[in-house]
């Protein structure tokens, strides 16, 4: 998984989740603090919330 940020500059939230990156508020204001490991988690975990909202705002692939 990737350390990349996948913030797409959308935030719009809901339930604490953000439609377009799926990172929690929490998560993004500390993205810049946390180190490869934590980035990975959060990006596998923002990927799962993506699936469940349906992939509403999902990244598209290049």
């Amino acid at each position: 998984m990737s350390t990349k940020n996948p913030c797409i500059s959308v935030c719009k939230f809901t339930d604490d989740t953000c439609i377009a990156c799926g990172r929690t508020k929490r998560e993004c204001k500390a993205w810049k603090k946390m180190d490869k490991d934590e980035r990975r988690d959060v990006n596998a975990e923002a990927e799962q919330r993506l699936r469940a909202l349906k992939g509403a705002g999902k990244r598209k692939k290049k």
